[in-house]
């Protein structure tokens, strides 16, 4: 007659198993979570998932990254006195210099108005505003962006960052959209962007920062990092726009106007605490 010997578990193999068992959950639950649409934002997701450039959200990237130092390198694009280095395209909405702000006014019937940078050839820089609204409106500032006829008129096209007023529940403001060219390149509607819809001031002043080195692109609303877009080169340089919607109404001022041009070669603050 054999003797059957029933072993018992060890405890720490025991322990080491379950701490295991854990940790795997654990990182599987993280992934499963990681870069899904908010539900909040599920009616969005509905209406813009078909457009031509629209991302699919597994393989959004995100923005971690501190907001760039403003205090050094920078050249004003704005004098505060008058529009010295900027000219209107694309429509007739009507952008003035108003006590060292430049205020930029819709007028019903015009197509959307970009007030723009003459120089029209940026490449890698770190570009940085203040904006507020006086009377809600869809607005943004253009980056790269380029020109071509639209019959009789010219069409402003390329990337922008968007800038899309007080009101309303989609909280976009910092996102990357494709003007005339496309749709939304960075929707901000992941669980991952709560932080970033919630940085807009709807009352006060908004410091939108853009920084583009190379294909890479970040933005940032109010220091809270929002966008990180990878062109596929199709815009490399172009000008700086500031836009004011073909609408019924908006106001929006804009102030602390700057520019810091990067070479080709260099890395950012960012970068460089990597």
């Amino acid at each position: 007659m054999t003797s059957t010997m029933i072993r018992k578990p060890r405890p720490i193999a025991s322990l080491a198993m379950l701490l295991g068992m854990l940790i795997s959950a654990a990182m599987l639950d993280v992934a499963a979570w990681a870069n899904e649409v908010d539900p909040k934002q599920q009616a969005w997701y509905a209406k813009y998932k078909s457009q031509q450039n629209i991302p699919q959200p597994e393989d959004m990237l995100l923005n971690t990254d501190e907001e760039p130092s403003l205090d050094e390198g920078f050249q004003d694009l704005f004098n505060g006195t008058d529009l010295t280095g900027w000219i209107p395209r694309g429509g007739t909405c009507q952008f003035e210099a108003v006590d060292g702000e430049l205020v930029g006014t819709c007028v019903p019937g015009s197509n959307s108005t970009y007030l723009s940078t003459e120089k029209n050839d940026y490449t890698d820089f770190i570009f940085t505003c203040e904006m507020k609204w006086d009377v809600d409106g869809n607005s943004g500032v253009m980056f790269r962006a380029k020109t071509k006829a639209n019959g009789d008129n010219e069409l402003v096209y390329g990337p922008q960052a968007e800038m899309e007023g007080i009101t309303g529940d989609r909280y976009w403001s910092g996102g990357i959209y494709g003007q005339s060219c496309g749709g939304y390149f960075y929707p901000v509607w992941l669980k991952e962007h709560e932080a970033a819809r919630q940085s807009l001031d709807r009352t006060g002043w908004n410091r939108l920062t853009i920084q583009a080195q190379g294909n890479v692109v970040k933005t940032w609303i109010n220091g809270v990092p929002v966008a990180h877009w990878v062109d596929d080169g199709t815009y490399s340089k172009g000008f700086f726009g500031l836009q004011i919607h073909k609408g019924r109404k908006g106001q929006v001022r804009w102030k602390n106007i700057k520019v810091k041009e990067l070479p080709a070669d260099s890395k950012t603050d960012s970068e460089s605490a990597e």
